[in-house]
């Protein structure tokens, strides 16, 4: 009777875990493809007029800043 309980429980706590991980994978990757949609829609106008900055644009500013300073 125990053989018989392990060798049907062993394969649907398998399927479980199987299912469980395939839920949890396809909620972030929805959950992740949603924020960049809402990223993509934005215009600047909701996020109080920020403009994110290239890396160029932050090398540049950081540049002035250190020259005001000095």
């Amino acid at each position: 009777m125990d053989n018989a309980m392990q060798q049907l429980g062993l394969p649907v706590l398998g399927i479980v875990a199987a299912a469980a991980a395939t839920f949890y994978a396809v909620s972030f990757l929805e959950i992740r493809e949603k924020s960049f949609k809402d990223v993509d829609e934005m215009d600047g106008s909701g996020n109080g007029g920020f403009k994110p900055m290239s890396s160029r644009e932050r090398r540049a500013k950081r540049q002035a800043d250190k020259q005001a300073r000095n």
